[in-house]
């Protein structure tokens, strides 16, 4: 009761063939191959990246801001 048989599964693979027919599960696993590989290419391309910018002589290149503390407790 717990599995499935070769019969079974070819029973749905036949299904499913009348269903969407041979054109349209071809246009669905090329969509899918097309989507896996850029995922792969992507995936590729960001473990190459840097992962920290360089830094420019001895400046930070960052922007300082001032302002003024106030205590957060109130009396």
């Amino acid at each position: 009761m717990g599995s499935f048989s070769i019969w079974h599964w070819l029973i749905v693979l036949v299904i499913v063939l009348l269903v969407f027919g041979t054109k349209k599960l071809k246009n669905i696993g090329g969509d899918l191959g097309g989507a896996v590989k850029n995922f792969k290419d992507a995936m590729a391309e960001e473990k190459n990246k840097p992962t920290e910018l360089p830094r420019q002589g001895g400046d930070a290149g960052g922007t300082t801001i001032e302002g003024e503390v106030k205590d957060k407790q109130q009396h």
